[in-house]
């Protein structure tokens, strides 16, 4: 069994920061790719950044691109989310995903449903 665990988020006004942070654990020795989503109030979850298992390669929505930065361990199943220039349309709760069942080029594409290992989220509340 796979267990992933966010920590982070809150309230900050418009311009502000937050950094979010996630762990995955339950497999010894494997490495997985992982990423950020989110989900507003009466809308579907969508994709927000995802790396691959080493951590050489980000990459972002075109929403958050230039605001926020992932990064993740290479030794651990680590990540965080740094998010700078936070806008009122960035409410959310924000969920950690972790995934070792398909290339990353295919995660990034992937349907939120179609991934397993999922933390409990996140709240995300930007002030304006």
């Amino acid at each position: 069994h796979v267990r992933v665990e966010e920590s982070g988020g809150g309230l900050v006004q418009a311009g502000g920061s937050l950094r979010l942070s996630c762990v995955a654990s339950g497999r010894d020795g494997v490495q997985y790719t992982m990423g950020w989503f989110r989900q507003a109030p009466g809308k579907e979850r969508e994709f927000v950044a995802g790396i691959n298992w080493s951590g050489t390669s980000p990459s972002y929505a075109d929403s958050v691109r230039g605001r926020f930065t992932i990064s993740k361990n290479d030794t651990e199943n680590t990540i965080g989310l740094q998010m700078e220039g936070l806008k009122p349309e960035d409410t959310a709760v924000y969920y950690c995903n972790a995934d070792n069942s398909r290339s990353f080029r295919d995660y990034v594409k992937s349907l939120p449903s179609s991934l397993a290992y999922w933390g409990q989220g996140t709240q995300v509340t930007v002030s304006s």
